[in-house]
């Protein structure tokens, strides 16, 4: 598989999360992300904007599905995403929810197995309830926390490699990466990476972060390309 590069769009208003997709599919990202703040402010008005704005863009809505899975993945669908997301801890038959509603309106599945007592057996969980992808996460809220006690901050490759050979689904991390560690996921055996707080966004205030990030993100996405593709298979 091709790896591919995602921009989280962890905004708060669509205008600006307009102008940064812009930016980012200029720098050539594959992949916009319809980020949680962005999905709790602009709803399904800010998925449609983003559609109708990049027609061709495969569009991840970031939900976070708990309960009413069917419905949350149908409306998303209907307002253009191409991705939901689900979470692992999640009831099953909620996961099987959005699955279903995954096959029903053709879109993709991502579980996400943030908050597991066992990470490696919430993506095997993931994958065997149906999920197309399985997304690998250290929550933000965790790793601050952590690291306010002065302990070290979780990092989602501590495990990479273990629920990558655990799933034969493509995998992405999530959560604290460096540029350079977000950057050679794909040496892992996970081919999507994700931009986003704090590499793209200011993790605290929620806005596009200073500088070049036109330049930036370019090369960013010419090395992540530049790693030719990636064998998922276990």
């Amino acid at each position: 598989m091709k790896p591919i590069v995602q921009i989280s769009l962890d905004l708060t208003n669509i205008e600006e999360a307009l102008e940064t997709a812009a930016m980012a599919m200029r720098a050539g990202v594959d992949w916009l992300e319809a980020g949680t703040p962005l999905i709790l402010a602009e709803g399904l008005h800010g998925v449609r904007k983003l559609r109708e704005a990049f027609p061709d863009t495969p569009i991840v809505a970031d939900l976070k599905t708990m309960d009413g899975g069917y419905l949350e993945a149908e409306m998303m669908a209907k307002a253009g995403a191409t991705h939901v997301v689900v979470m692992a801890r999640a009831h099953e038959e909620t996961i099987k929810c959005v699955v279903q509603a995954g096959k029903d309106h053709g879109v993709k599945v991502m579980g996400d197995n943030l908050g597991c007592p066992d990470m490696v057996a919430g993506a095997k969980f993931l994958e065997d309830l149906g999920c197309d992808f399985i997304v690998h996460h250290i929550g933000y809220d965790e790793r601050r926390g952590i690291a306010a006690k002065g302990l070290r901050m979780p990092s989602p490759l501590d495990q990479l490699r273990e629920v990558v050979n655990a799933v034969s689904i493509p995998v992405q991390a999530v959560g604290g990466l460096s540029l350079e560690q977000a950057i050679s996921t794909p040496t892992y055996g996970a081919p999507l990476v994700v931009l986003g707080a704090p590499l793209t966004i200011d993790a605290d205030a929620f806005k596009t972060a200073d500088g070049d990030l036109e330049a930036s993100l370019r090369k960013i996405c010419d090395a992540v390309h530049a790693h030719g593709d990636v064998d998922i298979s276990n």
